[in-house]
């Protein structure tokens, strides 16, 4: 895994995470469809908020990740293997500068058990606090709710460890999960699978 180029804060389309046999960049208008079949999965509708259903939602799903970037809170990347959309991961910074940051991601059901998730995470990761170690950024937070029990092997495969149970809180019906990396934690670290 390799960062090319050092982002800035005002500049963080400077270079892209990088993995071996993925491509991650960010998305495209082109995606509308991919992501209308991706979010049809079940298990991924159980997870997450805000499904894509057709056009107009693909449309604003994308327009909402356009406008994230050029507020520099929230950096999603497309995760492709061989040309074909199998996933997304973000960084979601409340505030440009903060000290703290948060990453999501869900995978297309295709493309689950063949470690596209944790890749794509510890990718991010390494750019994240690449990109925006000048910035202040020292810890990045991984949430997920406490029955998803393959984020949790997510976390753990990308260096994040258990921090705290997160209590239930509306719109969540169950407890959570909050894993932490800090800036420091992927030094000399070997990842597990």
């Amino acid at each position: 895994m390799t960062v090319t180029a050092q982002p800035t804060a005002a500049h963080p389309t400077a270079a892209h995470p990088t993995v071996e046999g993925l491509l991650l960049r960010p998305f495209e208008d082109t995606d509308a469809p991919a992501l209308i079949e991706i979010h049809r999965d079940e298990t991924l509708r159980r997870f997450i908020r805000n499904p894509v259903e057709g056009p107009e939602q693909a449309a604003a799903w994308l327009a909402l990740q356009h406008e994230g970037w050029a507020a520099g809170t929230r950096f999603s990347f497309a995760v492709l293997d061989a040309d074909e959309l199998v996933g997304t991961v973000v960084l979601k910074r409340g505030t440009p500068g903060g000290d703290t940051a948060e990453v999501g991601y869900w995978t297309a059901g295709p493309a689950r058990g063949r470690g596209v998730a944790p890749r794509a995470v510890e990718a991010l990761t390494a750019w994240a606090f690449a990109a925006f170690e000048a910035d202040g950024l020292h810890r990045i937070d991984l949430l997920h709710a406490g029955d998803n029990h393959a984020s949790c092997r997510v976390a753990e495969k990308s260096g994040y460890r258990l921090a705290e149970i997160v209590p239930a809180f509306p719109p969540y019906p169950l407890d959570g999960h909050r894993h932490s990396r800090n800036r420091l934690d992927g030094s000399g670290r070997r990842r597990s699978e």
